[in-house]
């Protein structure tokens, strides 16, 4: 989950085209590196799956998720929220709103780290994903991501993860990311974004390329790095001095959920 994290706050200086599109784009962290929707939200769902349970239902799951989503949310109003997003977050109504939008793939992580077999995570993937983003993109995109992570930590091949997800998703990952930069634009679907991050997954040699690779895109590129980073991070590892610098830049509360994530 530290990975997705890292790369939310990695990509967020560059979000809507302002970088470019380039690897070598300076140091990973510097004084703009800071934590965006993605983060806080990522520690959100991270919350509401502790309090749940490993084994709750699909309802207990939702109920938590939500509750987590709606207090963190508000806790931080001004991270850079969707609109429809910040809408529902205002309502005492929970309903889910139809979206097909990448925040479902981009809060997703921790799923891919808490559950012991495939089946469990792409249910409870969807679960994260249908409290909003109902649609079957938006579902899509979580369940893609979450299963990328589990295979990733359980030591799956990049050929075999490839394998899975396109057969699974029926995701585009022919492309490399030289043909995917010079067009690629800021969209926030995660049908633009998932295939997109996890191009940049398999393509990077070590988690720090894949960093750099997925903010190469441009685009939405805090999200697209959030994404591809924390599916990195269950295949390489995070560097011991990334992790402390990411944690640097967590705020106090956000701290003791991801310990208390690692912890369980």
């Amino acid at each position: 989950m530290i990975g997705a994290i890292l790369g939310d706050m990695v990509g967020s200086p560059y979000e809507f085209d302002r970088g470019e599109k380039i690897k070598d784009f300076g140091p990973l962290f510097t004084d703009k590196t800071n934590f965006t929707d993605d983060s806080v939200m990522t520690i959100a769902v991270a919350e509401g799956l502790l309090k749940a349970g490993l084994n709750a239902d699909t309802e207990t799951i939702k109920k938590e998720v939500i509750l987590a989503m709606k207090t963190w949310g508000r806790k931080y109003p001004d991270a850079g929220y969707g609109g429809r997003f910040i809408k529902w977050l205002s309502l005492e109504d929970a309903a889910p709103y139809g979206s097909w939008g990448n925040g479902s793939a981009m809060r997703v992580s921790s799923v891919g780290w808490l559950y012991e077999n495939m089946t469990r995570t792409r249910e409870v993937a969807r679960a994260t994903a249908e409290v909003t983003h109902n649609h079957p993109e938006g579902i899509k995109g979580a369940e893609a991501t979450a299963a990328a992570i589990f295979l990733a930590r359980g030591g799956s091949t990049k050929e075999e993860i490839k394998s899975y997800i396109i057969n699974e998703f029926g995701y585009d990952l022919s492309r490399s990311l030289d043909d995917i930069r010079p067009n690629y634009h800021h969209v926030e679907s995660c049908r633009e974004t998932v295939p997109e991050a996890i191009t940049a997954f398999l393509e990077g040699n070590d988690f720090e390329d894949v960093v750099r690779c997925a903010v190469s895109l441009g685009g939405d590129c805090d999200t697209l790095t959030c994404i591809a980073s924390g599916i990195a991070e269950a295949f390489y590892g995070v560097p011991e001095e990334y992790k402390r610098e990411t944690l640097a830049r967590m705020d106090d509360v956000m701290v003791k959920v991801y310990e208390r994530f690692v912890g369980d």
